[in-house]
């Protein structure tokens, strides 16, 4: 299936059959954590669900009923917050990147568009794109990495590149996301 995006370009197809989605979740309870951290978490929700807490700074990847792999997080700056339900939408590897015109408002500075792999990327090594407007979790560039652990987006999820790589090879296409207080 191809996985198209506005403000994130296509750089493959992204499988999102039922075969895919089950080798998501087996590769997520089979696979150590690299990056994140595996913690007791025992919050409900199934394996493959992403939980994001703006208060914490944190993104949990549920593993199973009892663990987690929590993620240290940016999440959006005051007025820019979201909350409730979404969905990974596509998944994309050093993408390219267009300032959404909010930035682009406050940053008239940037380039229209900033190519895949550029150090200058704020996208970072990943981009797991959700289904809601101009949002995604996505890596960083070497000089944003102190804002992770902050509130400092625009609404998008930053993490560290190690890490978003990570989850990017963890989570499924449809998978759900639950954005939090």
């Amino acid at each position: 299936m191809m996985v198209v995006c506005r403000k994130w370009r296509r750089l493959g197809d992204v499988g999102t059959n039922v075969v895919a989605g089950l080798a998501a979740l087996l590769c997520a309870a089979t696979e150590p954590a690299v990056a994140g951290r595996l913690i007791g978490y025992a919050s409900g929700y199934p394996p493959g669900e992403i939980l994001i807490s703006q208060s914490a700074h944190r993104l949990y990847f549920i593993v199973n009923a009892g663990s987690a792999i929590a993620y240290p997080v940016a999440v959006a700056k005051p007025g820019k917050e979201w909350n409730g339900p979404a969905r990974v939408l596509g998944k994309y590897v050093e993408p390219a990147w267009s300032p959404p015109d909010s930035v682009k408002r406050d940053h008239p500075e940037l380039p229209g568009i900033v190519l895949g792999g550029s150090p200058h990327n704020p996208m970072g090594a990943r981009a797991i794109t959700l289904d809601r407007d101009e949002i995604a979790i996505h890596g960083t560039t070497r000089a944003m990495r102190a804002s992770v652990g902050t509130a400092a987006s625009y609404g998008c999820i930053r993490m560290l590149n190690e890490d978003v790589i990570d989850l990017f090879d963890r989570v499924a296409v449809g998978a759900p996301v639950m954005m939090m207080p």
